[in-house]
């Protein structure tokens, strides 16, 4: 099954190699409209808690941790992970967030642990 999973910021513009486009924070990225946005999903339930996203802070030194706490919390969500990877098998998959920091962020690690199940 061919895994197609990539990562985006939400301020990106949309684009129709996108495919499905699932947004993964918790909370509205600032200055964005819903149709900018151009969303096919909101999985707000797949967002680090907020105990976790403040304790993280977007340290980098911090991501390792932060990894291994995420994955902890989405391993309680696997009949949503098993829906995206479903989906990421008949059309590409899109994992939009808000943070800066393009290789420290919720979203590298929900697409990791996607695509290592596929």
């Amino acid at each position: 099954m061919a895994c197609a999973i990539r990562t985006k910021r939400v301020y990106e513009s949309a684009d129709p190699a996108d495919g499905y486009r699932v947004l993964i924070d918790h909370v509205w990225p600032r200055g964005v409209s819903r149709e900018r946005a151009r969303l096919d999903e909101w999985a707000r339930e797949l967002a680090p808690s907020d105990t976790l996203r403040r304790w993280f802070d977007h340290d980098p030194e911090r991501f390792q941790e932060f990894r291994s706490r995420y994955r902890s919390e989405l391993s309680q969500r696997a009949a949503q992970l098993e829906a995206l990877r479903q989906r990421s098998s008949s059309t590409p998959l899109t994992i939009l967030y808000a943070a800066r920091d393009t290789e420290h962020n919720n979203a590298v690690v929900l697409a990791e642990m996607l695509r290592s199940a596929a």
